[in-house]
């Protein structure tokens, strides 16, 4: 342990010891400004359309992509004074923190709530460096997430509560008898959880002293985090305790990274119970302030934030060296080039749809592309309400809602079965109200609410559409939505009785829904699968920013 300590150290030195500008140099937070509400003059700054004339000259580095991931390198490279231009595919930036409006209500697609924003906390520090301490949050209400399990005759609802002594303390109250599980669970995730900072740094580290961590087995001293990486939830869970209905509320959150609890690893599962531990929050004014308050910095230092610009392949010379990206506008291909290219756009399309093909063969690129696959694809579903959240009973806190407790098998049934059958009936869903956490709503939206529901389906029972035009897709896959919608909201008005007849608007998200508006190939909506062969040393260290293809990168 004195070797291996000592041999960190002097790894740390070398990380942290590089001479170079800090993003972090100053504290670069202003006084801080009302929230911008009006949409049209949001628009001005989200959805700046891409124009050759509109490229900024000289540019330091291209990202591909203006996700969370891709903003966020922009902005930390805008603030040491590089000139970046984001590219974004969709008609407005934002990736997943983007929002959209129909009929006059405003629906997010992927923020729904944030951990670790506690006052002086290190995240929300970053956060307030990354918007220069503009984007402001507003605490939901602790219980921030509730459980269903069962049918409408046999429902129960156990709370889940913030804090590091209250959310074990109000569970013992719903399962007595199991204090000894519900505390091992917390000690097992405290002490995986808080020490991800191995990962980090084996991605932080040059490749051969990584690769040396991992084979002399340090890291597995050094770190619980590998030790749990490949045990799934349900194998710690499961040796915990008999108590079918405490497990699966033990397992509920898996949901935010969508593997169930056979396949998901327990170090993911900790990362999300840590995350949420001090409480939970919501953007003030909905999650377009996220990007809205990003992109002034980016153009600020010289930068552009240009949507509608689907970059078609990134530009290689002939050292198959990075030195920029095709952009298709219209029929025409224009050339945007840089001396580096950070692609946000996933793995998967950056090295199987970006690259030439004598590339993607290369040995390297095609070991990172074999320890992965993709992620689960996702449904949407949005619903329109007509009534206050005090009328129609919303809350500013989440729904998990399971029709059983038997978590695996429910999943398992669902999508090994008929398409026709398993749609009929969803196994589990996730209900939030953005309108009912956003104290701002009632200002922009007097008299509306939103729910937003998510759950789960395979891409292929929606494949055969994929190629048609966005809104014209046919009788069968309009039927098909209905379907998913109408189960949905036999089990949604079953916990929200009152919004029976207030539904003003309501439209589902499929997978060929995300294909088309978040580029994800197959309809995932976490990027790359996060089962239990994520978080294996081996696979940390390989997949990392840095690429085979010299200047280019992976957020």
């Amino acid at each position: 342990f004195i070797v291996a300590a000592l041999f960190i150290a002097l790894i740390l030195k070398y990380v942290f010891g590089t001479s170079g500008p800090s993003p972090f140099g100053s504290d670069m937070r202003e006084p801080l400004k009302p929230i911008e509400l009006d949409k049209k003059t949001r628009n001005k700054v989200l959805k700046q359309g891409f124009l050759a004339s509109r490229v900024p000259q000289n540019l330091d580095a291209i990202v591909i992509g203006s996700g969370i991931g891709g903003l966020g390198i922009a902005v930390l490279l805008a603030k040491v004074g590089k000139k970046v231009l984001v590219l974004e595919q969709h008609d407005r930036a934002g990736g997943c923190c983007h929002t959209f409006s129909e009929k006059g209500f405003e629906f997010d697609v992927g923020i729904h709530y944030i951990g670790a924003l506690e006052e002086n906390g290190p995240f929300l520090c970053l956060v307030d460096q990354l918007t220069n301490g503009q984007l402001q949050w507003e605490p939901m209400e602790n219980p921030y997430d509730q459980v269903v399990l069962g049918p409408p005759e046999n429902r129960r609802t156990y709370p889940i509560y913030s804090g590091k002594h209250r959310f074990t303390q109000e569970l013992k109250k719903c399962f007595p008898g199991e204090e000894k599980a519900i505390d091992e669970f917390m000690r097992l995730v405290k002490k995986c959880g808080y020490n991800v900072w191995m990962m980090m740094l084996l991605k932080l580290l040059p490749l051969p002293v990584a690769r040396f961590l991992v084979w002399t087995g340090i890291v597995n001293r050094l770190s619980y985090f590998f030790y749990y990486g490949p045990r799934s939830l349900a194998d710690v869970v499961n040796s915990l305790t008999e108590n079918k209905d405490l497990r699966a509320v033990l397992c509920y959150i898996f949901g935010t990274y969508g593997n169930p609890p056979k396949e998901a690893s327990f170090s993911m599962q900790s990362l999300l119970m840590c995350h949420y531990l001090t409480g939970a929050w919501y953007p003030k004014g909905g999650a377009s302030q996220i990007a809205y308050n990003m992109i002034p910095i980016i153009e600020k230092a010289g930068g552009a934030v240009l949507v509608r610009a689907p970059v078609n392949r990134i530009l290689l010379n002939a050292a198959n060296e990075a030195i920029g990206v095709s952009v298709m506008k219209g029929q025409e291909e224009v050339h945007v080039h840089a001396p580096i290219v950070i692609s946000d756009a996933g793995i998967f399309n950056t090295y199987q749809q970006l690259l030439p093909k004598e590339v993607q063969a290369w040995p390297e690129i095609q070991k990172q592309i074999s320890m992965l696959k993709r992620g689960e694809a996702g449904l949407s579903i949005f619903l329109g309400l007509n009534g206050t959240k005090e009328e129609l009973g919303l809350r500013a806190c989440n729904y998990w809602i399971f029709s059983e407790n038997n978590v695996d098998e429910l999943y398992n049934n669902y999508f090994t079965g008929e398409r026709e059958e398993s749609v009929k009936s969803l196994p589990l869903i996730y209900v939030a109200s953005p309108s009912a956490k956003d104290p701002t709503w009632e200002q922009r939206s007097p008299g509306k609410s939103t729910l937003t529901v998510v759950s789960f389906a395979p891409y292929s029972w929606f494949e055969e559409w994929k190629d048609d035009k966005v809104k014209n897709r046919g009788t069968d896959y309009k039927e098909l939505k209905t379907t998913i919608i109408n189960s949905v909201l036999e089990m949604v008005t079953q916990v929200f009785p009152k919004i029976k007849d207030k539904i003003e608007y309501m439209d589902a998200g499929t997978p060929i829904t995300n294909q088309h508006y978040l580029a994800a190939s197959k309809g995932e909506i976490y990027g790359a699968d996060h089962g239990t062969w994520r978080f294996t040393p081996d696979v940390c260290v390989n997949i990392r920013p840095q690429t085979s293809v010299k200047n280019l990168f992976l957020t």
